[in-house]
Formats: C-alpha cells, structure tokens, sequence
C-alpha cells in the first residue's frame, strides 16, 4: 500500500515537476545537474514563502505607515479645533469682561446719583424743619401781635372819642402806629415764611419721585448685571473645567500647583484687582461680591495656564513617527530578557526635529552612557524630562527654553537597535508614565 502511494506521488511530482538537467561545460570538460523532482518541490516552496512573506510585510508597513499618517492628521484637527474654541472662548471672557466693568461703572454712577439725591432730600427735610420751627415762632409771635393790635384799636377807640373831646395829643398815638408797622412786617414775614415752605414741600415731592425713578433704573440693572454675572460665571465654569480635569488626569494637585505658581507671580494691581466700593460702612453689595468672584476664577484661569505652559503637557516629535514601545516592564531588544522601561519610544528618521514639551532650564546636555546623547531639562513642580538617542543637541546646560522650542534631532546613540528617541518624565526623581500627561492634555491643547 505505501509503496502504491509512493508511486502515486512520484508520478504527480514527475507530472507537474519533470526530471531537468543542467548542462555546465567548460573549455575541456562538459558535466550536468540532475534536478530531480522532490529538488524543484523544494526550491519552488522556498520561493513562494519569500515571495509570500515580501508581500506581507510590505503590507504591513503600507497599513502601518497609513495608520500613523492618519492619527497624526486628527490630532492636529483636533489641536487646531481646540484652539478656535480656546480663542473664541477667550474673547467672549474679555467680552464679558468688560460688559461686566461696564456695568459696575453704571452701578456706581446710579450709586453716586442716589447719594447725591438723598443728600438733597436730607437738606430739603432739615430746610423744612427750619421752616416749620420758624413758622410756630412767627405764628406766636403774630398771635401776640394781632392781640396787641386788638388791644391797640381799643385804646384807639377810646382815645378817639376823647379826641372829639378836646385837641390835646394822646400818649398812645405813637404806640398804635408803632404796633400797625410791626403787624405789617410781621405779616409781610409770614406769607413769605408760607411760601418757603411750600417751596420746600414741592421740592421734597420732587426729590421722592427722583428717588423712585433711580430705584426702577437701579432695579433694572441688577436684573441686566444678574443675567452679565450669570454668563460670565457660566463662561469661566466652561474655560476652567478642562485645564482642572487636565491636571487632576496628570495626578498634579491644583492647590499646591495654583499656590507655587502664586509664589513666583505676586505683583499687584491690573485689571485683576477685587472691586471695592464705598458702602459707608455697610457691608459690600452681593453684585460686587459675584464680580470679585469672577475676577478670582479670571486669575485663576491665568495661573492654570502659566502652570500648563511649564509642566510637560506635549509630545517631544511633532514630525512622522512610529510609537515602538511603552512605559513599563517589557522584553529587553538586546538581551531578551524582562527589564523595566521608564520611559517612551517614538521612531523616525535621523535628523527628525525633537522639541520641549515644557518651560524649563536645561540641566543636562551631553553623552550618558546608555542613554546616548541626552538632554534634561527641568521644570516647576519638581517634573524632570529627558530626551534621550540623539544625533545632535541643540542647547547648553543652564538655557531657558519654552514649550515648541527645538533642542536637538532624533538619533540613535546609545543602546539602541535604530533610530528613536526615548523619552521620559519624571517627578521627584521617580519615573512616570509620560503618556499619562500626554493624553490628559488632548482635550485641552
């Protein structure tokens, strides 16, 4: 039976793969190759695998190179769209802003014509009481008067009918017409007093109908600086939330980060400063309380962005790249065996610009073994990064540099299998994950 089969499988082999001979001469010898079946078999599956293995890995690298191209493309889609928001978000902030300066310069306009009005009325209420003090005074005084003058007519009286007696002058001649003259002043003094008065009494009228115009105005604006505050405190929730959640995803406490960014930014003055008001000792307005409030969340939306442009917030490559390896224990390309990684890997080619994710000063820039060429840079709240493998430093031990500034090209010096730069944070001298800060600022940058 096996020897059938065997036979069986020759002649398919013959069939499909004949008996060839390759014939070699020379100048004085001729000598042939017999290539038998089963040989060719063997070398045509050897070539297929080639050929086979070529095409798989070409596509691979096609999907592969086409995948990154593509996830590059959304990200800066993303970062651009972001940036319109941030802007868009930041004008109307300023918007706001000055709609709310505005508004509490209208407050304290109404503020000081309410003032200047209860003044007035205190001054036409003390006007008053003078008045009517005066007039009890002159009222007296004219009831006095009236009866000395009714006394005076008596003697008049009787001192006419003595005068159709005789020819002789009166004593009391000169004292009546004294007393009339007195009367005539006295009532003269008196409507003019009455007038005053209702002078006074209209001009106080008018001062309290003033006043109820100025209370409907104030009224109205609160309700306009109510709906102004409400927009605000609304725009700054927006504004704010994002870079909090930012920080909060890095494992970066936003107390101590707000705190050591306030140590190193302590000047005073600006439009920042808390509105203060002159209430005479009243306690302050609940607006000016909501305006202060949003003032504090406009300078706390500044300290955020101060600390999110000195922590490293970025990706070192912003050119084509391949992510070859994470944070954390993996199989060691040279030695095979199972090493930690502190850090990440970023593949491109030679030359490939590497940038600063962060504001810092450059604490190291040169060969460390291992490593290759490497720079350190550190930065506020006691975050250290490293650019590790590359071809060429462009910075010096002690310079200042921003976030985007180039600080050298990617490479492959040091222990490494090709061209990469390796990449770490670390925080207090303990190595994190880098990604953790690189994905928490996606939504924001």
């Amino acid at each position: 039976m096996r020897t059938r089969l065997a036979i069986q499988a020759h002649a398919l082999l013959e069939r499909h793969f004949p008996e060839r001979r390759l014939f070699l001469k020379s100048d004085t010898d001729t000598r042939f190759i017999r290539l038998k079946p089963a040989t060719q078999l063997i070398a045509f599956s050897g070539t297929a695998a080639v050929v086979a293995w070529t095409i798989i890995a070409t596509a691979i690298l096609l999907m592969d190179s086409i995948g990154s191209g593509n996830f590059r493309e959304q990200a800066k889609r993303d970062q651009q769209l972001y940036q319109t928001r941030l802007n868009a978000m930041a004008s109307e902030r300023d918007t706001r802003a000055e709609e709310a300066l505005a508004a509490q310069e209208r407050f304290n306009s109404a503020l000081e014509q309410i003032s200047v009005m209860q003044s007035q009325l205190l001054d036409a209420e003390t006007r008053l009481r003078e008045a009517e003090t005066g007039l009890g005074v002159v009222q007296a005084t004219l009831r006095r008067t009236m009866k000395d003058r009714d006394a005076a007519r008596e003697e008049a009286s009787v001192l006419a009918t003595k005068l159709d007696d005789t020819d002789a002058p009166l004593p009391g001649t000169v004292t009546a017409a004294a007393n009339t003259a007195a009367l005539d002043f006295m009532s003269a003094a008196l409507e003019k007093t009455a007038e005053e008065r209702d002078q006074i009494r209209n001009d106080a009228q008018d001062a309290l109908t003033q006043a109820d115009e100025l209370s409907q105005q104030i009224a109205l604006m609160h309700d306009q600086n109510d709906q102004i505050f409400r927009q605000l405190e609304e725009a700054m929730t927006v504004s704010i939330k994002p870079l909090d959640k930012m920080f909060r995803a890095a494992g970066m406490s936003t107390d101590r980060i707000i705190a050591q960014v306030k140590r190193g930014y302590s000047g005073q003055g600006g439009p920042l400063t808390p509105i203060s008001l002159s209430t005479m000792g009243e306690e302050p307005s609940l607006d000016a309380g909501r305006a202060n409030q949003i003032l504090n969340q406009l300078d706390r939306l500044n300290l955020y962005r101060i600390a999110a442009e000195k922590a490293p917030f970025a990706q070192p490559v912003q050119a084509s790249y391949r992510f070859t390896s994470g944070f954390g224990y993996r199989k060691d390309p040279k030695t095979g065996g199972r090493r930690m990684h502190s850090g990440v890997d970023f593949a491109g080619p030679v030359g490939t610009p590497l940038y600063a994710t962060g504001d810092g000063r450059v604490v190291h820039a040169g060969w460390q073994s291992g490593y290759g060429r490497l720079v350190k840079i550190q930065h506020d709240f006691g975050i250290e990064t490293r650019y590790a493998h590359m071809s060429r430093i462009r910075v010096k031990v002690g310079q200042r540099v921003s976030r985007g500034e180039r600080i050298g090209d990617m490479g492959a010096s040091g222990r490494v299998t090709g061209p990469h730069i390796h990449y770490e944070v670390r925080v207090g001298g303990r190595a994190v994950n880098p990604m953790t800060y690189i994905k928490a600022a996606n939504n924001v940058f």
